[in-house]
């Protein structure tokens, strides 16, 4: 009696999608009308907005050539402004002088109180408190910049007597802080208003990336131990460096092209001051601002040369807050 074995073939395997499926796939998707619509109008979008910034460029870099090609003073290095005489003189020293030192003011000023007010809100402030600290930071970057303008000049430059006197009497050997009792029209008195109106833009995004901090490893640093301050120091401002960075960056792209409050607070000359507190200086804004109404035409292509000025520093400060980030992409969020 043959016994035969049967051998039972296993079953062959089930097809197995090729590995590129799911890719195609998404590729496929990507021809779908609203994909290709979608895709058209961010390209389209992007695109429009390069071309809106090369045309400015080229208008301000052409109009700015008529007027420093008739300049018999140094553009760059001049300390005056005489467009109205033959041959016409004028330079930017005193106004790129003026615009970076009272930025730079307000941003030593509003940053540290911009983070401090976004950690408080998140971290430290009551639920009851959250909501309407917030509300009342909204309200202030809805306010327009010529009613601060308004309250620098009518309230806070009138009550900067006693600030200016004790800085002068404690500090005003430095030269950076002596003060000869004139009015307080000065740069110190435009980065505290330029510190106010920026303030609202840097809290209100820093306290937005402070609240996307990783709620694991802050009750992970508290399990372990850790103080409320150890958790913020170690965990959430890691965490949150370059969106402080940007919130500071948009803080000061305002504060570099703000016009009418500094032309209402600010009374200027012609020359530059070591002194923080004695009137003098200038911002390419309020140049603008004050002068262009009556300047003839060569006058306004001189004030167009002094825009390209701030629109090329403004195209530097973002560029270097952009390098800063792309830096520590442990901490962007994204590699792009």
């Amino acid at each position: 009696m043959d016994i035969t074995t049967k051998h039972t073939e296993a079953p062959p395997p089930a097809a197995q999608a090729p590995a590129g499926t799911e890719q195609k796939r998404a590729a496929r998707g990507a021809t779908r009308p609203g994909d290709r619509i979608f895709l058209g109008l961010s390209r389209g979008s992007g695109i429009f907005l390069l071309v809106i910034m090369a045309a400015i460029a080229v208008f301000l870099t052409y109009r700015a050539s008529l007027a420093i090609s008739k300049d018999e003073a140094n553009f760059l290095t001049a300390f005056e402004w005489n467009t109205g005489v033959i041959p016409p003189r004028f330079g930017i020293a005193v106004l790129a002088f003026g615009t970076i030192v009272s930025s730079i003011v307000a941003m030593v000023i509003a940053v540290p109180i911009a983070v401090a007010i976004a950690l408080f809100l998140t971290h430290y402030a009551p639920r009851k408190l959250r909501g309407p600290i917030a509300y009342v930071i909204d309200l202030l970057a809805a306010v327009p910049s010529i009613v601060y303008g308004l309250w620098g000049a009518l309230i806070l430059v009138p009550h900067m007597d006693g600030l200016f006197g004790w800085l002068n009497d404690y500090l005003g050997w430095t030269g950076v802080f002596s003060w000869e009792g004139g009015a307080p029209r000065s740069m110190l008195t435009v980065g505290i208003l330029l510190a106010i109106m920026i303030l609202p833009v840097i809290t209100n995004v820093s306290r937005e990336v402070f609240r996307q901090a990783p709620q694991m490893i802050e009750e992970a640093a508290l399990a372990l131990g850790a103080t409320r301050w150890e958790v913020i120091r170690m965990a959430v401002l890691p965490f949150g460096r370059s969106g402080v960075i940007s919130a500071s960056m948009l803080g000061l792209g305002r504060a570099l092209g703000e016009t009418m409050a500094v032309a209402t607070v600010l009374s200027p000359t012609f020359d530059i001051q070591t002194s923080l507190l004695d009137p003098g200086g200038g911002t390419f804004a309020q140049n603008i601002a004050s002068k262009f109404g009556e300047a003839t035409e060569f006058g306004r292509d001189a004030l167009i040369a002094s825009g390209l000025v701030l629109f090329v520093i403004t195209l530097l400060v973002n560029g270097a807050a952009r390098a800063i980030i792309a830096r520590r992409k442990e901490y962007s969020g994204a590699n792009a």
